[in-house]
């Protein structure tokens, strides 16, 4: 397990939000799979190059999620990704999105969310290659 935080701004339009302008439960999913991509590329590892240069590819395997305060239109949230414990075909995540753009505003919404590698052609589950988790321990 590591405790490296990573942290990804994102504000609340329209399109995330219900005719009550509260964000609709589904798009903090959105938000958890903005900021694992944006992780991944702090990271060096873009998605499509990864897919390109291994064949492979992460796919969320398992969502658990927990909706504990509501965000608004025009809120600045704040999204979270750190990995709770690598394995040698997935991990293990907990994300979380805070209010308020900086780190240590309220808890909106928690998940742990599982993202395992799968060879792009076949979807069949695949260790992840040395290279990636290397660099994803690392952090």
């Amino acid at each position: 397990m590591t405790a490296d935080v990573f942290h990804f701004p994102v504000r609340v339009y329209w399109e995330d939000t219900d005719a009550g302008g509260i964000v609709f439960y589904v798009n903090y999913l959105k938000f958890f799979e903005r900021a694992r991509t944006e992780w991944l590329r702090a990271r060096g590892i873009g998605q499509r190059a990864l897919k390109d240069a291994s064949g492979g590819m992460f796919v969320v395997s398992a969502t658990e999620v927990r909706y504990l305060q509501p965000a608004r239109l025009d809120d600045e949230l704040l999204v979270t990704v750190r990995v709770e414990r690598f394995g040698a075909a997935s991990l293990l995540l907990a994300q979380q999105v805070l209010a308020g753009p900086a780190p240590g505003g309220p808890v909106l919404c928690e998940g742990s969310i599982r993202i395992g590698w799968v060879q792009a052609d076949t979807l069949r589950p695949a260790r992840i290659p040395p290279s990636v988790l290397n660099v994803l321990e690392q952090t």
